[in-house]
């Protein structure tokens, strides 16, 4: 089931599209880090320093920055299923991103980390009840439900997926 209207930011919808209607976002989770080894498991780590313009993130940034954005998500799903009202502040990708050490981490490293972070989202998806994914709680002062934070994971990373297939690549070939 998609997420209300109005239970999250407009912005959301670019990163929705990477979610078919029909699809579970849970079985997307579980499918992508094969998605994401394929793309990068065979890189040096001199290439994850690439970037595809001058000025952009170097794929290694990329990559952290979706471990960051994923942490944060769940938080907000954890927070929000529990029924806490507090409203949370957003974040500042763009002071994450070079404040990451992400150009000093090896792919493998960073390949680690994700399947550590990406089990721990799915378990905590896995377990919330419908009840739990209905609520809906406030971050960076606009409403956010729970659903709409299991569909902006997969559809965050699908979004970048398509950067790196797109953009990235292209540059390394």
């Amino acid at each position: 089931m998609r997420p209300l209207s109005g239970h999250y930011p407009p912005y959301f919808e670019n990163y929705f599209r990477h979610v078919p209607d029909h699809a579970d976002p849970l079985t997307q989770m579980r499918e992508q880090p094969a998605q994401l080894r394929e793309l990068l498991g065979g890189l040096s780590d001199e290439q994850g320093l690439t970037a595809y313009a001058p000025g952009k993130w170097t794929i290694k940034e990329l990559v952290l920055h979706m471990l960051d954005t994923e942490r944060i998500f769940a938080y907000r799903a954890l927070r929000f299923s529990r029924a806490d009202a507090t409203p949370l502040p957003g974040f500042e990708e763009n002071e994450y991103v070079p404040n990451s050490g992400a150009n000093g981490r090896t792919i493998p490293s960073l390949l680690r980390e994700y399947d550590a972070i990406r089990q721990a989202s799915i378990t905590l998806f896995e377990n919330l009840t419908p009840a739990q994914l209905d609520r809906v709680g406030t971050s960076n002062g606009q409403a956010l439900s729970v659903r709409a934070l299991l569909h902006v994971i997969p559809g965050h990373e699908g979004h970048h997926l398509q950067i790196l297939r797109e953009r990235y690549l292209p540059v390394l070939a």
